[in-house]
C-alpha cells in the first residue's frame, strides 16, 4: 500500500489528501507545494510526503491560519523554530479570541432583540428593525 502512495497521479493524490485537482494545483502556484518533475513523456507523480502537506494545511487553515502564515509555518517545518511557530500560533489565538468576543457580544444583542419580537404585539414597530436603524 505504501507504494502505491507513492506514485500518485495528480488526481490520485487529491482523492488521498481530500481535496480536488483545483486546490493541489492552487497550492502549486501559491509554492505551498513542490510540483514535482515531469518524466519525458510521462506524467508527474505525487507521494505520502506531498498528501502529508496537503493534509498539513488544511488543518493550519482549519485553525484561521492564511495561506501566507500556512507557507511560513512549513518553513519552519524542521522543528527547529518552535519559538517563531509558537509566535505565530499567539497571533492566531488572539484574533480567535477577539472574533469569539464578538461573537459573544452579538448573540447577546441578538438574543435580546429576539426575546422583544417575540414579546412585541399590536401595530407597534418591529424591535429589530428599530434597533437596526437608530445605529
Amino acid at each position: 500500500m505504501n507504494g502505491v502512495l507513492e506514485s500518485l497521479t495528480i488526481s490520485a493524490f487529491a482523492a488521498a489528501a481530500g481535496v480536488n485537482v483545483e486546490t493541489i494545483r492552487f497550492y502549486q502556484t501559491k509554492g505551498l507545494l513542490p510540483k514535482p518533475d515531469r518524466p519525458y513523456g510521462g506524467i508527474r507523480r505525487y507521494g505520502s510526503a506531498d498528501v502529508a502537506r496537503v493534509k498539513f494545511v488544511k488543518t493550519a487553515q482549519r485553525l484561521g491560519f492564511s495561506l501566507d502564515e500556512v507557507g511560513h509555518l512549513l518553513k519552519l517545518e524542521d522543528g527547529t523554530h518552535c519559538s517563531e511557530a509558537a509566535e505565530l500560533a499567539a497571533l492566531r489565538l488572539t484574533d480567535v479570541q477577539t472574533r469569539l468576543a464578538d461573537l459573544m457580544r452579538m448573540e447577546t444583542v441578538l438574543s435580546k432583540l429576539v426575546e422583544e419580537c417575540h414579546a412585541h404585539q399590536g401595530n407597534v414597530s418591529c424591535p429589530l428593525i428599530a434597533a437596526l436603524r437608530c445605529c
